[in-house]
């Protein structure tokens, strides 16, 4: 079973940065699609950023810019370096993996992963 392990949230200022990392482990997966989502209370799951296994980056509008997803096979690794914080990104985050039928119109929709994390908590302040 794999089992993907985020660090790195914590408390910054609005302008901060945070570089999220998600360590997998357990067992094998799917690079297809990896992705980054994030989670307020009463809200939906929001799809953040996802990365192919060619590379290929995608990322839903409010982060163009700002976050830069990227990963590390030889540490099985993902990462998510977040810059110029908002208050509006203060969420959960969670990484996702395994998401071989996933496309680039889909990449942002929870049920196209397989494998999540427990979520790191990212708190922004004004």
């Amino acid at each position: 079973q794999v089992q993907l392990v985020e660090s790195g949230g914590g408390s910054v200022q609005a302008g901060g940065s945070l570089r999220l990392s998600c360590a997998a482990s357990g067992g094998t997966y799917s690079r297809v699609y990896m992705g980054w989502f994030r989670q307020v209370p009463g809200k939906a799951r929001e799809g953040v950023a996802a990365i192919k296994r060619d590379g290929t980056t995608s990322y839903t509008d409010s982060v163009k810019g700002r976050f830069t997803i990227s990963q590390d096979n030889a540490k099985n690794t993902l990462y998510l370096q977040m810059n110029s914080l908002k208050p509006e990104d203060t969420a959960m985050y969670y990484c996702a993996a395994d998401g071989r039928r996933a496309s680039c119109g889909t990449w942002w929709m929870n049920f196209e992963y397989i494998y999540w994390g427990q979520g790191t908590q990212v708190t922004v302040s004004s």
